[in-house]
C-alpha cells in the first residue's frame, strides 16, 4: 500500500471500531492473491482489506509501482489470470 511505512502509521491518532465477522464469498485465486499481499506486507488480511476499500472510495490506488510489480507476479503464481475488465462476468463453478 503506498506509503506503508509503520513509523508513519503509529503517529496517527488511534480510531475505535467496531469489527465483524462476514461471510463474504469470493473468487478462489483472488483470495489467494489477497492472502499473500497481505503478508507481503506483514498485514492482516482484513486490513488490507479496509486499505484497499478506503483508497477506492477516495479514487486513489492504494498501491506504489512497486507493489503492482509484486501483486503481478503471485497472479501468477495462483493463476489469477483475469483483470477488472471481467468485473461481474463471474459464473459459478459446479466442482
Amino acid at each position: 500500500m503506498t506509503g506503508l511505512d509503520k513509523s508513519s502509521i503509529s503517529a496517527k491518532p488511534k480510531i475505535k471500531v467496531q469489527r465483524v465477522q462476514t461471510g463474504v464469498r469470493i473468487e478462489k485465486r483472488m483470495l489467494k492473491v489477497l492472502k499473500a499481499v497481505a503478508e507481503y506486507f506483514e498485514i492482516s488480511l482484513g486490513d488490507l482489506l479496509e486499505g484497499i476499500v478506503l483508497h477506492a472510495f477516495e479514487g486513489k490506488s492504494p498501491f506504489d509501482e512497486a507493489a503492482i510489480r509484486q501483486i503481478e507476479i503471485l497472479k501468477q503464481v495462483y493463476g489469477m489470470d483475469y483483470d477488472a475488465s471481467v468485473s461481474h462476468c463471474f459464473i459459478e463453478d459446479e466442482e
